[in-house]
């Protein structure tokens, strides 16, 4: 059972004030969950609470119950920077990871490659499940969290140097920094729902009309739906407008480049011949 911290239950609360009350106190914590960006402060975690996160985040769901993952505990909150560019109590930088498989299978005289697409994909799922759930019971416990692609920018073969990773068939996927805020958010971030998001029965392409109000509800700076307020200021007819040319492209590659996401998953030996 998580239970929600008084922070946020009443966080959910304030956003949620025109939906039904939440039947229960899980309920209650997802729909108060929230991302901390950068503004962590010093205060640690008390030992017992980390592990109980991370006892936690091992209840996820996994394929055949195989948990082909791997959680790095990173406590130096210099290497943080390093990793992620941001800094917390405490940062779990989770990976898809067969290793421990492979050793056991090969200790017993078996074989085990999972060396092709689908298996880094399951691996994949089993690890950003485990991270979801670490997400929400520390948030059960009043501890803020971000989940956090950093780890990922920039030069990506530092995460394999500082972590002392295995070069093949281990891949950084997804990172939690931990700890408390700065300062408390006044709001939460909306979420996009209906057409578009939840589909009944069948896949469902938008309309016109129903793109044209998705967009709008994302300029709508009632809804909490973008990510900051500064589109309009810097001329931008659209918050998707600045969302797709000044975010997104900003990171755009020459065409027939390679990624070096994409060299790294052949080094890792998950990619098909």
């Amino acid at each position: 059972l998580l239970l929600a911290s008084p922070l946020a239950s009443s966080l959910a609360a304030d956003d949620t004030a025109a939906s039904p009350a939440a039947p229960n106190d899980t309920i209650r914590t997802i729909r108060g969950l929230r991302s901390t960006h950068g503004n962590f402060s010093d205060r640690e975690i008390p030992e017992e609470q980390l592990q109980t996160i991370l006892e936690s985040s091992l209840r996820a769901a996994n394929a055949s119950n195989m948990q082909n993952y791997s959680i790095i505990v990173v406590r130096d909150r210099a290497v943080m920077k390093q990793l992620c560019g941001c800094r917390g109590s405490r940062l779990l930088v989770f990976c898809a990871d067969h290793n421990r498989m492979m050793a056991s299978a090969a200790a017993l005289g078996h074989t085990y490659a999972p060396g092709d697409a689908p298996s880094f994909l399951t691996a994949t799922v089993d690890t950003a499940l485990a991270a979801q759930t670490a997400a929400i019971a520390a948030r059960s416990l009043g501890i803020d969290y971000l989940l956090t692609n950093g780890i990922h920018r920039g030069d990506m073969a530092r995460v394999w140097k500082l972590l002392e990773l295995p070069e093949k068939h281990c891949f950084p996927v997804i990172a939690l920094v931990l700890g408390y805020p700065t300062e408390e958010p006044d709001h939460l971030k909306g979420r996009l729902d209906g057409p578009g998001i939840i589909h009944e029965g069948k896949y469902h392409q938008p309309t016109a009309e129903e793109l044209a109000t998705i967009a709008q509800r994302y300029d709508d700076p009632a809804t909490h739906l973008a990510l900051n307020e500064e589109w309009a200021k810097a001329g931008h007819k659209h918050f998707f407008d600045w969302l797709f040319t000044a975010w997104i492209g900003r990171s755009a590659r020459p065409a027939g480049q390679s990624s070096q996401m994409l060299d790294l998953l052949k080094r890792s030996g998950y990619l098909d011949a």
